[in-house]
């Protein structure tokens, strides 16, 4: 199974795995709570989100 975004490009933002799972289910709660407020249903999960924003380097 090959996982998109790879772990290196991820390591790559955020070097520590520890703190790399932290800060994925941070952003997570947070994307989940946000859209759980504006009652918007999201059409991927919210770790999948936010493992993308890092990718992308949108986050720490």
């Amino acid at each position: 199974m090959m996982l998109y975004p790879a772990m290196n490009d991820l390591l790559a933002q955020i070097p520590s795995r520890y703190q790399l799972v932290n800060v994925v289910a941070h952003r997570a709660r947070q994307i989940a709570e946000e859209a759980q407020e504006q009652g918007i249903s999201l059409e991927d999960k919210p770790v999948s989100i936010a493992i993308e924003e890092i990718a992308e380097g949108k986050l720490p």
